[in-house]
Parts: structure tokens; C-alpha cells; sequence
């Protein structure tokens, strides 16, 4: 049996979202960017798929930039918000906050942005993978202009109170001069969960559809009218002059026809995952000794699961699955190779258990036969790979 539990990296393309996209290969080919009757009927059905997407978040059309990624509309975000408040070099002094364990693609362009001259807080986590407020409150300057806080992490799934960070921030930015911007990376939770600007509150948010079964390749950037924003790629004046370059038709009018559909289904969706994702780890927990849940068991995102094996090094577990038809990962796919998790290690988790993690990342194609199988499985190999070990002292 083969066993797909890996779809926090990435997601099957729905048929839907294929037949929908396939015409604007060969028919509707023109580039959306000419004047021409070929480009105007591109631009036409791109600007509905705009308007669909911003419908989708309750957003303006003329607030969303088509991007190529996640990590695109991320790094877009922050840069160019950064460059837009302190378009200088003597001016590079202001304050940014982000936390420990965004995804590398906030983290480094923080890190980028530190060398440019601004001064970024990474604010700690608890054992749950929860933010403070009061940290964050205490943590904010005369001179912070950004926030960046991820709304699910992509390893444990912990959701992060955005509504009640904007909240703070609004009562904040009454008895400020510069305005706090709030921008949140939603990459795992975009189709996964509802998503609605006005109540959450950002001034920008990064979506990516490979992860609700849209094609890899396309992504959108959600900027709130009157957020500052400066370009960070030259070339053209596609995207409102935020991202250049031929706007990519087909893909784009996938991730509207993607997002629809994932919000269609999204409750039985969610049902289904859920019940999955707690099937399995009751499982594991029952048939798996000396195993430790990462993350959140109340507040997170249905379809992520993060579990240490202790005594067990993550990477021989997952080539153990694979070899049993089983595809998870050791954390995030975008830092393979990069060492043990920071996620992991902002919670506090002991180097020698997080060296052992396994994500399983479900979504709604999967069965409950998977599940069963996965548990039929799974004691053996991580007893065989405990016995290699001069660490357990198990039977």
C-alpha cells in the first residue's frame, strides 16, 4: 500500500483545477500584458480570478498580488514594507518583530534585512508553540514598523492568536505617529481554515496553492489598501507594479479555482482530517512507547501532526516508511538539509527527542485504511530501529 502523509509539503493537483487551467495553455494563450484581443481576454479572466480570490478572504481585488510562491509574497511582504517605510540607507534604523520559528522564508529575509541595518526581535515560544502577548507588548518600540507572525506553524501546527495580536495592535497605533504593520505568513492555513482579512486584521498575508491541492508555482500576496509597499523586483509593471514579470495565466486562474474548491469542501474537509489525524495519534501513543506530541493538542490546524520518537534518528524512521510505502518528513521540506528543527528547538524540546520527529501532514484524500496501515507498521519499525540503538533499553 502506498501512503501520502506528507501534504504540508505539498498537495495532488485536483482534476477540477486541472481541466480549469488546461485552455490557457493552447486557447486563451495570450499574454495578459498586451493590448491586443489575446491579451485582453487573458487580462479578463485573470482579473476574475482576482476578484475570486479576494472574494474568497474578504479582500479587494486591487489588494492581491499574483506571486510565484509563498516565499515570494513573504519575502515581497517584508521587504518591501521595509523599504517603503525607510526607503533610505540612513534611515534603515527601524524595528521589526517576527518569532523564533517562522518558516525560512520570514526568518531569512529578516536575517536579510538585519544586515541592511534594521534591528529584529524574535519573540519566544512556549511549550505549546504559543507566542506571549505580553512579550510582544513589552517587545514593541518607538521605532518597530513591522510585525510578521505566522497564523499555523508548518512543523507542529500551532495556531497563533492573529486576531488578538491586531487587536493589540490597534489600540497601539491610536496614540502612535508610525504605524505598526501586521503581516502574517498563511501558507498552512489558506484552504485549510477560514481566512478573512477584515477579522484577522493583517495589513498583509502570503498564500500558496500547492498546499490545497492547486499547482506548485503560483501563490498570491494580500496587501491592505494604504499599506506601504515597495517594489523589491525590477523589470516590468505587472502585479501594480509590486512583482514583475509575465503574469503566469494558467496558474493563476488555478489557485482561484483551487481556493474555491478547498472552501466549498472545507467543512467535511476538516471533519475527515481531524478524526484521521487523531486516529493516528492515539496509535501511535497506545501501541508506541516513550513517543512525545509536539505542539499544540487544542489549538492547532487539523491535518499536522508531530511526534518524537525518542531513541530514533528522524531520518532513518522516515527511510524505514518510505521503504514500507509510507511518505512523511522530519519537519519542513523547504529546510531539508538544514540540521535539527528551530521549531523544536524554540519549544524546548530535548536535542536527542527532536532528532527523532516525524511530521505526518494528512489531507482529505486520505483513508482510514491508510491510518490502519501506517499503525500496523509503525511498531516494528521504530522497535528494530530502537534495538540499534545503545540509548534504549526496551525489550
Amino acid at each position: 500500500m502506498k501512503v501520502y502523509l506528507d501534504n504540508s509539503a505539498t498537495t495532488a493537483v485536483d482534476i477540477d483545477v486541472v481541466k480549469e487551467m488546461l485552455p490557457y495553455f493552447s486557447d486563451i494563450y495570450g499574454n495578459a500584458s498586451s493590448f491586443h484581443s489575446f491579451g485582453r481576454n487573458a487580462r479578463t479572466k485573470m482579473e476574475k480570478a482576482r476578484s475570486l480570490c479576494a472574494s474568497l478572504i474578504n479582500a479587494k481585488p486591487e489588494e492581491i498580488y499574483f506571486t510565484g510562491c509563498g516565499t515570494e509574497a513573504d519575502n515581497i511582504a517584508l521587504l518591501g514594507i521595509a523599504e517603503a517605510v525607510c526607503p533610505s540607507a540612513n534611515s534603515r534604523k527601524g524595528h521589526i518583530i517576527t518569532t523564533k520559528i517562522e518558516h525560512h522564508a520570514v526568518l531569512y529575509t529578516s536575517q536579510k534585512l538585519e544586515k541592511l541595518g534594521f534591528d529584529v526581535s524574535y519573540l519566544s515560544i512556549d511549550q505549546e508553540g504559543f507566542i506571549s502577548l505580553d512579550e510582544l507588548k513589552k517587545t514593541i518600540r518607538d521605532d518597530t514598523f513591522l510585525i510578521s507572525i505566522m497564523h499555523a506553524n508548518n512543523e507542529i501546527g500551532t495556531l497563533q492568536p492573529i486576531e488578538k495580536v491586531s487587536a493589540l495592535l490597534k489600540e497601539i497605533n491610536k496614540d502612535r505617529k508610525n504605524k505598526i504593520y501586521l503581516h502574517s505568513d498563511c501558507v498552512q492555513t489558506a484552504g485549510k481554515m477560514s481566512i478573512d482579512v477584515q477579522k484577522m486584521g493583517v495589513d498583509a498575508l502570503a498564500v500558496s496553492a500547492h498546499k490545497f491541492n492547486g499547482p506548485k508555482g503560483v501563490g498570491f500576496l494580500y496587501v491592505k489598501s494604504a499599506t506601504p509597499i515597495s517594489p523589491v523586483m525590477f523589470g516590468g509593471h505587472h502585479e501594480g507594479n509590486i512583482r514583475p514579470g509575465t503574469e503566469n495565466t494558467p496558474y493563476i486562474i488555478a489557485i482561484a479555482k483551487a481556493l474555491e474548491l478547498s472552501i466549498e469542501h472545507m467543512e467535511s474537509h476538516q471533519k475527515q482530517v481531524l478524526f484521521l489525524r487523531e486516529k493516528l495519534k492515539s496509535g501511535i501513543v497506545k501501541a508506541v512507547p516513550e513517543v512525545l506530541i509536539n505542539g499544540s493538542a487544542d489549538n492547532s490546524i487539523p491535518h499536522i501532526l508531530n511526534v518524537s520518537f525518542k531513541f530514533i534518528e528522524g531520518e532513518a524512521l522516515l527511510a524505514r516508511l518510505d521503504a514500507a510505502g509510507i511518505a512523511v518528513s522530519t519537519g519542513s521540506a523547504c529546510a531539508t538539509g538544514d540540521g535539527s528543527s528551530h521549531v523544536l528547538a524554540a519549544l524546548g524540546i530535548d536535542p536527542i527527542a527532536a532528532q527523532g520527529a516525524i511530521r505526518f501532514s494528512l489531507g482529505h484524500a486520505n483513508t482510514e485504511q491508510e491510518i490502519d496501515y501506517v499503525l500496523s507498521v509503525l511498531p516494528e519499525i521504530t522497535l528494530s530501529l530502537r534495538k540499534m540503538s545503545p540509548l534504549w533499553k526496551g525489550n
